[in-house]
């Protein structure tokens, strides 16, 4: 089957899908999370004290204590984390002047699982295996954990999970470049490193397409791309009074895990983030509860084994190619950065470039899960509810 009638089965098999399913799938997660959070409401709120300040027209917030992450720079106080889920408690901070920022991750849980039933839906998976793909999402990575939370680091990360998976599911589906592109500014607004994949987007969203199409998409896609990197721009100027986001590197010169000089990325930190991603593991006690995660992860060989299913994606091959070069380059900071994620459980930098595994794992298995691939899945899945169940009960009650 050659890549355009390959793109032509995808666009007519979204055109027949109905969003019910997807819809049901996205509903399903966001209650599953809200049982998990328990009615929690996280103390760690930047993003609300951050749309509180945009309401008024500022970008310095009202900094109420130390246990806000937040720089001080000029005097003032800045969020340093992307500003989406902030932009997106607007509507409910302004009329209400306040809001439950775990909420606000909780429904973006839902949208990243819902949106994930689409893409895989559209790409001709079958409705069992997306079931397994689906559950793997929610509990076999660090989604639902750092939903039920809801902290700043956290929401960024389940933001920032939700757009690329919008992205991925208009990319497969309509492929409309000016929504592709518009999906991409919002992840990458809520984790920088989203901003490498748009390259690999650009392409995907302008292959097999006639003239006519290419140029309409093109215009679409580098306009709203264009449009976001001025918004930026401006933001970082009314922050830092530069164009460039100083943000990051002024709070890793001022951290106590830092340097006084410097980059956050750097080359001498690769061995210990490549031990963090892939060896480090739980402790282990002769007493109950016999497995503790440790307070600054576990590595993805321990809680999230069944990425590996990604590896035997071969079809369609320019998905497959495109996915596995926005997975290489989104990866590429968190690997090179100062700190693994701190307080965490599993790695939940690795979020950032999950969406596009998951995609590839699904293409790996489309009509049927096999055994291995269910066990992997199987084991991902507890060792994620493990986790959260231990740090609802002994870390954060």
């Amino acid at each position: 089957m050659t890549a355009r009638r390959t793109c032509m089965r995808f666009a007519n098999v979204a055109a027949r899908a109905p969003l019910a399913p997807a819809c049901a799938a996205g509903l399903l997660a966001f209650v599953l999370a809200a049982i998990l959070a328990h009615g929690r409401s996280t103390p760690y709120n930047n993003y609300v004290l951050l749309a509180q300040a945009l309401v008024h027209g500022q970008t310095a917030i009202a900094w109420p204590g130390a246990w806000i992450d937040a720089l001080t720079f000029g005097n003032r106080y800045y969020i340093i984390e992307g500003p989406t889920p902030a932009i997106v408690l607007l509507p409910w901070v302004a009329v209400f002047g306040t809001a439950n920022q775990t909420t606000l991750a909780l429904l973006l849980c839902g949208v990243a699982v819902g949106a994930c039933w689409r893409t895989c839906e559209q790409l001709g998976v079958s409705r069992t295996t997306n079931v397994w793909i689906c559950a793997f999402l929610f509990a076999g990575t660090q989604l639902a954990w750092c939903a039920m939370l809801g902290d700043v680091w956290f929401v960024a990360h389940v933001a920032s999970a939700a757009c690329a998976f919008l992205a991925l599911a208009e990319l497969t589906g309509k492929k409309r470049g000016s929504l592709v592109a518009l999906a991409l500014v919002a992840a990458a607004f809520s984790r920088f490193s989203l901003v490498l994949a748009i390259p690999v987007f650009a392409w995907l969203v302008l292959r097999d397409r006639s003239a006519s199409e290419q140029r309409r998409a093109a215009i679409g896609f580098g306009a709203v791309i264009a449009l976001g990197a001025g918004l930026w721009v401006a933001y970082n100027l009314s922050r830092w009074g530069v164009w460039s986001d100083i943000g990051y590197t002024a709070w890793y010169n001022q951290d106590s895990a830092g340097s006084p000089v410097g980059s956050p990325f750097q080359l001498r930190y690769f061995p210990y983030q490549l031990w963090s991603f892939f060896w480090q593991g739980p402790q282990f006690l002769a007493a109950w509860p016999f497995a503790v995660p440790t307070l600054n992860g576990i590595a993805m060989t321990w809680t999230s084994p069944a990425l590996v299913i990604a590896l035997f994606a071969r079809r369609p091959r320019p998905l497959v190619i495109g996915l596995w070069l926005a997975t290489l380059l989104v990866a590429g900071p968190s690997f090179i950065y100062y700190v693994n994620g701190y307080a965490q459980f599993g790695m939940r930098h690795a979020l950032d470039f999950e969406p596009f595994v998951v995609v590839l794992m699904a293409l790996a298995i489309p009509t049927r899960v096999p055994l291995l691939a269910k066990i992997a899945i199987a084991w991902s899945v507890a060792v994620g509810l493990w986790g959260i169940w231990y740090w609802n009960v002994f870390y954060r009650h």
